[in-house]
């Protein structure tokens, strides 16, 4: 059988975004306690998300969600990267803006784009996770981007459920279309 890239383009997309999850999965944790969460998307979802988007440039007034949607259409599929930071490490740094873990712990939660405050500790497990997956994305070939707004939009729409969440379009065309981009 013969077959033209492009007849297997959307699966060999969905495999490396596979192995990206799984890159993300055993990045290092801090305390070795794991509160990511990945969810794939593509197909349909995709002009979801990018429907979200466009409403949210009206919302907001931002008009890079609109630019990001275009980014999403042209994608073949996207990986949502979240954490849930509500639950301090423990350590006592105060890089959350509080005294400490139990001041913390005190505060009451808030729900917006994101829901705060978040533990940094948490949120450095994400960006560790984020880059362990974009790795394995350039090491086999693949064009993605971490994009904050695809994750605010996914979020929004209860595609996942995180506290914060960043998304991450995978696209395999001769040019990525991550970059060169300009605002609406």
């Amino acid at each position: 059988m013969l077959l033209d890239e492009l007849e297997f383009k959307n699966e060999a997309v969905k495999i490396v975004a596979y192995l990206m999850a799984e890159s993300a999965r055993t990045a290092p944790k801090s305390k070795g306690e794991d509160d990511l969460e990945i969810v794939y998307a593509d197909g349909d979802d995709l002009e979801e998300i990018a429907r979200k988007m466009e409403k949210l440039a009206l919302e907001t007034g931002d008009k890079d969600f609109i630019r990001d949607a275009e980014s999403v259409r042209k994608s073949q599929a996207i990986l949502l990267f979240g954490i849930n930071g509500g639950k301090p490490i423990g350590v006592n740094c105060g890089a959350c803006g509080f005294g400490s873990c139990n001041e913390f712990k005190k505060v009451g939660r808030f729900d917006g784009k994101f829901a705060g405050p978040n533990c940094v500790f948490k949120l450095l497990d994400l960006g560790i996770a984020l880059g362990s997956a974009v790795k394995v994305s350039a090491i086999l070939g693949v064009d993605t981007r971490i994009m904050y707004r695809i994750g605010v939009a996914a979020r929004l729409l209860g595609l996942i459920k995180s506290d914060v969440v960043l998304g991450v379009p995978i696209s395999a065309t001769g040019k990525s279309p991550f970059f060169d981009r300009s605002s609406k």
